[in-house]
């Protein structure tokens, strides 16, 4: 396993280095939450990181401490960055979880740093910050309560109910920057789910924190993600998805269609084989000329789920109200060439 020679680009830390090689500690828990999952305990040498320039994301800095994610989602974007490791995209990636367990006290001395302007910082952008392994390493409280003491503004998207753990650390950075939280639900098919996200917390759960996070004055936003090609994307699987958004008192809902970058397309498209192997073919044309689905299907399904959000009465969140609470555009993976609308 490659450890020493992983580099975290744009960090504002002096070292290029993510961590030392002597510096990781290798824990298995034998309890059934955590079976046949391997922790790497690292202390990171830097942990705000500079979104790259040519991004079309709407924030310049993110926070991500962990890597790998139990969440499982066979389309997750985020499984090439297990090759930087030497470890496997596929079940490495759902399985070996690495850990930045001094990830709060580094964030405490970034944020005094004089260098720091306070920029918005996004988290959830990679993996899933309240993924099962936040339930044991508790690594957001710390996080959150730097970012409230700088009154630093931030944002969170996630498939994990564990957020409502820290409601009240929410409410109190509320009160003294512009904090968005969104949720990720892109179906409410249990059957599309159980296979397609075996790791993560129901759509209906999630929709209940959103529910409870909107009653508790933290207005949240739904990035209904990922929109799945000929599984999830028929006029009414998207009216249900829409409408059950609606009923948990989103703010808002932004679409995003499915795309599928090296290291999440070999996986993705395995486990089409084994549970859809009649679509492979559609999948092979309609992303044979690269990571994201058509611009015409990328429009299709904004207009469908914008038609759909009106009749609801979800939004529009406008983009120029910035990222006051309540009203965030989700913290998206990086959409493809065509920006879809934020609703």
């Amino acid at each position: 396993m490659r450890w020493d020679n992983l580099v975290e680009k744009n960090s504002t830390a002096g070292n290029s280095a993510l961590f030392a090689a002597d510096a990781v500690t290798t824990r298995t828990f034998d309890t059934p939450e955590f079976r046949g999952i391997t922790f790497h305990e690292i202390r990171a040498r830097s942990i705000l990181n500079r979104v790259p320039g040519a991004s079309r994301m709407p924030f310049e800095w993110t926070v991500n401490p962990y890597r790998g994610c139990t969440h499982a989602c066979v389309y997750c974007f985020a499984r090439k960055t297990h090759s930087y490791l030497d470890l496997d995209t596929g079940t490495g990636f759902d399985s070996q979880i690495v850990v930045k367990v001094n990830a709060a006290e580094l964030l405490q001395r970034e944020l005094a740093s004089r260098h720091w302007r306070g920029e918005h910082v996004a988290m959830g952008t990679n993996v899933d910050c309240y993924q099962r392994a936040e339930g044991r390493y508790r690594l957001m409280p710390g996080i959150i309560g730097a970012l409230r003491d700088r009154a630093n503004p931030f944002s969170i998207l996630t498939k994990g109910t564990l957020i409502l753990r820290d409601l009240e650390l929410l409410r109190q950075a509320a009160e003294v920057a512009e904090v968005g939280v969104s949720v990720s639900v892109g179906f409410t098919d249990r059957e599309l789910w159980r296979t397609v996200e075996p790791g993560t917390p129901s759509p209906g759960r999630r929709l209940d924190a959103v529910h409870t996070l909107t009653q508790a004055g933290i207005g949240c936003s739904v990035l209904m993600a990922p929109v799945v090609p000929f599984l999830g994307d028929s006029p009414e699987q998207l009216r249900a998805t829409v409408s059950a958004i609606a009923a948990a008192g989103a703010v808002s809902v932004t679409p995003l269609v499915l795309h599928l970058r090296p290291g999440a397309r070999e996986w993705y498209l395995r486990w089409l084989g084994l549970h859809h192997p009649h679509l492979v073919e559609r999948y092979e044309r309609m992303y044979g000329d690269g990571a994201y689905a058509p611009t015409w299907y990328q429009r299709r399904i904004t207009r469908q789920v914008h038609e759909l959000a009106d009749e609801f009465g979800i939004g529009p969140a406008h983009r120029g109200e910035g990222r006051r609470i309540g009203r965030t555009p989700a913290a998206a993976p990086e959409p493809g060439p065509t920006q879809l609308t934020l609703l």
